[in-house]
This record gives C-alpha cells, structure tokens and sequence, in this order.
C-alpha cells in the first residue's frame, strides 16, 4: 500500500492516477474532502497533511511507502518534521519519497527554504529508505497567470527575460511513482527540470500560440512583485523566490539529466503543459 500527501495538488493527483493504474493499493491523504472531485476507483481518501502526524496515523496503518509534499504555509510552518518521521517509523513504512526543492541544494544557506531542508535531514536520519526529488520551479506556477490572461489577455511578471528549466509536475509524479514503486532509488537525490529554459516573456508567447491570440507581456518591477507576492507569502520567501527568478545561479540554470534517466524519455516542454491545461487560459 502506498500513501499519497497532497493527494488533490499538481503533483499529488497526477500521482494517484499513475499509482491507481499501475494496479497499486492507494491511500490519498489531503486536508480537503479529495474524495468529492472523483478519481481513480478504489483510491481510499483520508483527511490529512504532511503537516499533521496524528492525522496521517490511521492512513499510515498496513502502508510500505509513502510520498511526502509540503503544500502551502507547511513549506514555512509547523510541526517538526521529526514527528512525522516518527509516525512512519511507528507504522513501518519502509520507503518515503520527499519532494524537496532545487533551491535546497543551490542555496544551502537561504532561509526560505530552511524548513525543506529540516524535512530531507529528519528523512535521511529515519533509517527508512529514501528518495528525495529536488524539482526547479514548477510549470503550473503560470496557473497565476490564468486570471488576467482570460480576462485580459495579459500576463504580469517581473523578469521577463531571466530564463529557467521550469519542469512540467506529471515529470515530479511519473518519478516519484517510479522512486515508490521500484527499486534502485534509494539513498538518490534526483533534481528535477523541464528540458529547455523558458523565460516568462518566452512561456507568455507560448500560451498566446496555443490560444491563437495575441497575450500581452507586461514585466512588473521587483518592487511591484514583492508587493503581490508578500499578501500571501512570508518575508523570506518572498525574498528568495525573487532572488532566483531574478538572478539564478548556474545551477539553477542548468537542464538536469534525472528526468530522463529514471523515465527513459525526455521532460516535457512547457508547451505540453499549457495544451493539457489550455481551459485555463481560455
């Protein structure tokens, strides 16, 4: 048996539908009622977070692995990691998949991703066999787009210029489903990125092609973006996201080969996103 955190978000969902039809038994942890949009059959659904260990207890009960995302304000609050890896001990799970972040690694000192970093510490320390999934930023992060662009057919960002290997989140799913299910990806740190760079002046033109109308690029000051962004972020978040969307690291630039290597066909390109999700922007 197999237990999904973030079982309704953009890598979660993706992930209990690989697992459900790979024949896998599913157990779909998140903190809303997922059971009400559908999904796979049999798919049992448990109310629950990464962020509350009492709550993944009774999903927990008969599992062998277990794939761990922190979703929303558990990336910078909450309770310590160590009492979720305790509960997995507890229950005898044996295999845990942590979704982490490239940042992690490329910036070891960056205070907004310090709690990520706690969590792949209190994984490998678990005496569980691990895999943790260092992913660039994500392709459904154009989803903040969505409103304007239907609305108006513009999209707001700063840095329209600065370009990164933004990776598509069925990749993180079809590898972390690969990392849960076979063997041989134990003790692996995988960095995850789509297979080319793409600046948000270059994904804006992508989404305008696929809609067959003109969508308008509007760059925001660092200053304009740190006031949007600050409604719903912490400080330090809001920092150090900006500083890598604006002046990223070689590193963060780089087009990693782990996609490729553990599903033996390359990332898909942003354009394959938008056209699976075009309703969006339409």
């Amino acid at each position: 048996m197999i237990v999904v955190t973030g079982a309704t978000g953009n890598i979660g969902r993706v992930l209990v539908e690989l697992l459900a039809g790979a024949g896998e038994e599913v157990v779909a942890v998140s903190r809303g009622n997922g059971a009400a949009g559908g999904g796979p059959a049999g798919v049992r659904w448990v109310r629950g977070g990464a962020g509350d260990a009492g709550s993944l207890r009774p999903a927990l009960d008969g599992a062998h692995a277990l794939f761990l995302v922190l979703g929303g304000e558990l990336n910078f609050r909450g309770e310590a990691p160590d009492r979720l890896v305790k509960a997995v001990g507890d229950a005898g799970v044996e295999r845990i998949v942590l979704v982490s972040s490239q940042v992690a690694g490329t910036r070891p000192d960056a205070s907004s991703h310090d709690r990520l970093r706690e969590f792949e510490s209190a994984v490998r320390a678990s005496g569980r066999e691990f895999t943790v999934l260092r992913p660039a930023g994500f392709a459904s992060n154009a989803f903040a787009w969505a409103g304007s662009v239907r609305a108006r057919r513009t999209v707001h960002a700063p840095f329209g210029e600065v370009a990164l290997p933004v990776v598509d989140p069925a990749d993180i799913a079809a590898v972390a489903a690969a990392a849960l299910r076979e063997d041989g990806h134990a003790g692996r740190v995988y960095e995850l990125t789509g297979p080319e760079l793409i600046s948000p002046r270059r994904q804006t033109e992508v989404i305008s092609a696929a809609l067959g109308e003109e969508v308008e690029f509007v760059e925001l000051s660092r200053a304009e973006a740190h006031a949007g962004m600050a409604r719903f972020m912490p400080e330090r978040v809001v920092t150090g996201t900006l500083d890598v969307l604006g002046a990223p690291l070689p590193a963060e630039q780089r087009i990693g080969p782990d996609v490729e290597a553990v599903l033996h066909r390359p990332a898909a390109p942003f354009s394959a996103w938008v056209e699976r999700h075009l309703p969006a922007f339409a």
